[in-house]
């Protein structure tokens, strides 16, 4: 389930058009990112689009800054709203599904229910460690 941490709280919009009340589990959010860039995020726990059924299945945040957010600051990112064993995806869609509104901008996803998932051994093997 989708939290909001103290921390985002502090950099939540609290005025004008993208304000939203305090403790409520949507908004924007500014924040400093572990990088140093200041990161705008979009957060929303899933809302009923009558076009699009399922949408309500769908937590969403996306990440904007000066540049496109880097590994490390998505994974900051991951944790100020989801569990350590959640998980988490951003997708590549088919390019006729493209949607660009924001050139410096990423998006993670969490789905609500039982989500299908490759087996780890499609990545690689727990047991022989990292590889340098």
């Amino acid at each position: 389930m989708m939290k909001i941490s103290p921390e985002l709280e502090k950099g939540r919009f609290n005025h004008g058009a993208f304000a939203s009340p305090r403790g409520a589990p949507y908004g924007v959010f500014q924040i400093q990112g572990p990088c140093g860039m200041m990161m705008t995020i979009v957060a929303t726990p899933g809302y009923v689009d009558t076009d699009y059924p399922g949408s309500e299945d769908w937590e969403h945040v996306s990440v904007s800054g000066r540049r496109i957010p880097n590994w490390e600051e998505m994974c900051f990112v991951r944790k100020l709203f989801w569990e350590e064993e959640d998980w988490i995806v951003q997708f590549h869609p088919p390019k006729t599904e493209y949607v660009n509104n924001h050139t410096r901008c990423l998006h993670l996803w969490r789905y609500k229910g039982k989500f299908p998932t490759p087996a780890s051994t499609l990545v690689g093997f727990r047991d022989i460690g990292r590889l340098t």
